[in-house]
């Protein structure tokens, strides 16, 4: 216990002292159970076989013995496997001759894996110095055989467990770039077919091993997964800042293990490819002479040689500051790799670009950008030799920084190169395509600062798009573009877009066309990158239309202050009906548009459920509605409600609600059980409140991050004809029934409703109104927002 909670021995000193003391230890029940028996030894292999012992890892132990007395064999087995059971330590063992430990690493894979790093504990030297050299010649002979089962495993692996440098709860071992790659990269090496490249290596994998040794002792289990809940201990215990310093460290670690078996990989496949070419060429060429490979140009200085990029003979970095940016945009256009060879060669010799850069080194940026999918190993083989931060030193910041948001699937800079990807599609649909491109890549180059990341990237951006050379006027759009490259989704499912003052502000914020059409196309790539989540055909749809309407003003036209619309046929008859019940009717009809012409081509998928309902004018209709459908568990994506003009002859008033609701999953439930829960809703006779409780408290609560407070905002400049309310908060059931709810307690009337979900987030806005249908006075709407945010807070 003392070494493990002794901090001047922490990571590889304590991982290698605690694998002696286990040495000691495990020598000892050996000859006290091997007196007189020979031709026996005891052998540790996998990662003991290693050395690398973290305070809960397992034991992984072979006893050899050459087939003599197998009683007095199976009576040591005992003697060893007892005692470590008995200390609660988990044991991977097995009792083997030599022929037997061959046989099955010939027919598992993961056991020839672990035998290689058999390592001699006690008993009969010569028997395990015999299966090594055994086992080594093994691996070397099927080598060309198995190392590609071994890649086919790997990716596999990969596929289920996700990469390491993206996850939010990594599994430091399993995902793609943790310490079982590492295992695999010697393994690859002891082949002698390929080795990785060395550099940072071994540094990365102590780094993965030093935080798991803090895992284990943190949370006192053999794990590999870091939870987000241990991530805070596992950083202190480190001697960290926070745990986005941690994460940070196991990505930028995870990546060194990525792109090493990356480039290991392809240098096993071209060896693989030689070797069966080979004898064929001898033959043709007469038995004697040696082939030599085929180079084609494909940029000044940039040839392609046998699958990949590399330098012409010719060429001189340290004489042509553009050339890595010329051999990675050839790389990328040919969709080839860059030749680890070359990327060094041009990393040891790069020379710093003037300020500006001249046109043809930001062209070559622009045609790297534009390439589409092939620009991303393109990318991270520059990142990996420093060459990203010697061209755009902020950069630096953004690096392996994780997002903490369930929508984002990528780190910060890896969802800047995946935004530049998907503008590369449309790059046909705006007139700069070279504005948009680089605006993609530096959209949220903010966010390794403090404060709004969008107002501190503008800053940023008109910084370093002066640097690459662009002149004033692109500077000012593309600071633009970077500003405001929330704006449109934002403002499309989060404000109404009838209200004038909504079209008027997005087109002063915008200021041009052009400037409006490379922030559509931004907006698009910006959430197809973000993730799943963060983009659907209804969102689609929002956005082109608002980006159709901001158009039209920027061509000088004034929008007009709404007018009430005629109610339609099929809300007249459900106004009347409503009248005549003195009780709520409803209508549901599917809204299956495609996604607007514009847009990039996404999966059709219904914009959702269009839900008319009139009710004669009461108090609690929205809590009522948004109750019974959270009860059905149905999602609300937008909502308005107003008071219906009657035809002339029918007496009363009604409010007419029109939402568009989406199943949360399973189909949707029938109007007619909707109708009655509403009814019982509104004459009080349903329980909401209640019934949401019992619904939330039937399931268990899991450990978790702990979400921020809700937080209520006042928006008085967003609309000359109500106050806009926006509400941010976790989601959860029922959440539009609180504030619904809580609204109505206020005596505010809720003109229309915008509903919009991120993930775990919530962010709704409500444009709300007095009894009288005006926007409400300052300290009113203060007081209101207020009220709502306690209501939500507690």
């Amino acid at each position: 216990m003392r070494l493990l909670t002794e901090e001047a021995r922490s990571g590889p000193p304590r991982r290698a002292a605690l694998a002696k003391l286990t040495d000691e230890w495990l020598t000892g029940l050996f000859a006290a159970g091997a007196e007189g028996l020979r031709g026996v030894s005891l052998v540790a292999v996998g990662g003991y076989g290693r050395g690398e012992l973290s305070p809960r890892s397992d034991l992984d132990l072979l006893l050899l013995h050459d087939g003599g007395d197998s009683k007095a064999v199976a009576a040591l087995a005992d003697r060893i496997w007892y005692p470590v059971w008995d200390l609660g330590l988990a044991l991977d063992h097995s009792v083997r001759t030599p022929a037997e430990a061959r046989k099955t690493a010939g027919e598992d894979l993961k056991v020839q894996l672990g035998l290689l790093d058999a390592r001699h504990i006690a008993g009969d030297l010569g028997l395990t110095a015999g299966l090594r050299t055994s086992v080594l010649a093994d691996w070397r002979n099927q080598a060309p055989k198995r190392l590609p089962e071994l890649q086919e495993l790997s990716a596999e692996r990969a596929e289920r467990q996700g990469e390491l440098q993206y996850l939010l709860e990594p599994d430091l071992k399993e995902a793609r770039g943790g310490l079982r790659d590492a295992t695999i990269l010697r393994a690859v090496a002891a082949s002698w077919l390929a080795d990785a490249p060395r550099e940072g290596l071994d540094d990365a994998r102590r780094r993965l091993l030093d935080v798991r040794d803090a895992l284990h002792l943190t949370t006192g289990r053999a794990t590999d997964r870091l939870s987000l809940q241990e991530q805070d201990q596992v950083a202190a215990e480190l001697g960290l800042l926070d745990a986005d310093t941690l994460l940070r460290q196991v990505y930028e670690a995870a990546r060194v293990i990525s792109y090493a078996s990356d480039v290991t990989w392809r240098e096993v496949g071209r060896v693989l490819r030689a070797r069966a070419v080979r004898p064929r060429l001898r033959a043709m060429l007469g038995g004697g002479a040696k082939p030599t490979a085929e180079r084609s140009p494909l940029a000044e200085g940039v040839v392609e040689q046998d699958g990949e990029v590399v330098l012409a003979r010719a060429a001189r970095p340290e004489r042509d500051p553009v050339l890595p940016l010329r051999a990675a945009a050839a790389a990328a256009q040919a969709g080839l790799p860059l030749s680890l060879h070359a990327v060094r060669r041009m990393a040891a010799n790069v020379r710093p670009l003037p300020t500006p850069w001249p046109a043809e080194a930001r062209e070559q940026l622009v045609t790297l950008l534009g390439s589409g999918r092939p620009t991303v190993e393109v990318w991270e083989a520059l990142e990996a030799e420093g060459l990203i931060t010697h061209f755009l030193p902020d950069w630096e910041r953004v690096r392996c920084r994780p997002q903490r948001n369930a929508v984002h699937i990528w780190t910060v800079d890896r969802h800047l190169i995946e935004t530049a990807v998907r503008a590369s599609e449309f790059t046909r649909r705006v007139h700069r395509p070279d504005l948009l491109l680089v605006a993609a890549l530096l959209h949220d180059i903010g966010k390794g600062w403090p404060g709004d990341h969008s107002v501190a990237g503008e800053i940023i951006v008109k910084d370093v798009a002066a640097r690459i050379g662009f002149d004033r006027d692109d500077v000012t759009v593309l600071s633009t573009l970077v500003r405001h490259h929330l704006l449109l989704v934002e403002t499309a499912t989060r404000r109404d877009l009838e209200d004038p003052a909504t079209v008027r502000s997005v087109a002063e914020a915008v200021g041009t066309q052009g400037t409006l059409e490379l922030l559509h196309a931004l907006t698009e790539a910006d959430a197809l990158a973000t993730g799943p989540a963060a983009w659907s055909s209804w969102r689609g749809s929002l956005v082109a239309d608002l980006v159709k309407r901001v158009g039209a003003v920027l061509a000088g036209d004034d929008p007009a202050e709404p007018e009430a619309a005629a109610p339609t046929a099929e809300q007249e008859r459900l106004a009347i009906e409503a009248i005549a019940t003195g009780s709520p009717v409803l209508a549901l009809r599917a809204q299956t548009e495609p996604p607007a012409e514009e847009q990039s081509p996404v999966d059709p998928e219904p914009l959702g459920v269009e839900l008319l309902i009139a009710v004669p004018d009461q108090p609690g209709v929205l809590p009522a509605v948004a109750g019974v459908l959270a009860m059905h568990r149905l999602t609300v994506r937008t909502a308005e409600l107003s008071a219906l003009d009657l035809p002339d002859g029918v007496e009363g008033a009604v409010l007419l609600l029109n939402w568009r609701v989406a199943a949360e999953y399973g189909s949707l439930p029938q109007a007619a059980r909707l109708r009655a829960d509403l009814v019982r809703a509104l004459d009080g006779s349903l329980d909401i409140a209640g019934r949401l409780a019992e619904r939330d408290a039937a399931y268990p609560r899991r450990r978790g991050v702990v979400a921020p407070p809700a937080r209520v905002t006042v928006h008085p400049a967003a609309s000359r004809l109500a106050t806009v309310i926006e509400v941010r908060a976790q989601d959860a059931p029922g959440l539009l029934f609180r504030i619904g709810r809580a609204l109505e307690d206020a005596s505010v009337r809720v003109r229309s409703a915008h509903v919009s979900t991120l993930g775990a987030n919530a962010v709704d806005a409500f444009y709300v109104t007095g009894p009288e249908g005006a926007p409400l006075p300052g300290e009113e709407a203060a007081a209101v927002a207020r009220k709502l945010e306690e209501t939500l807070r507690g």
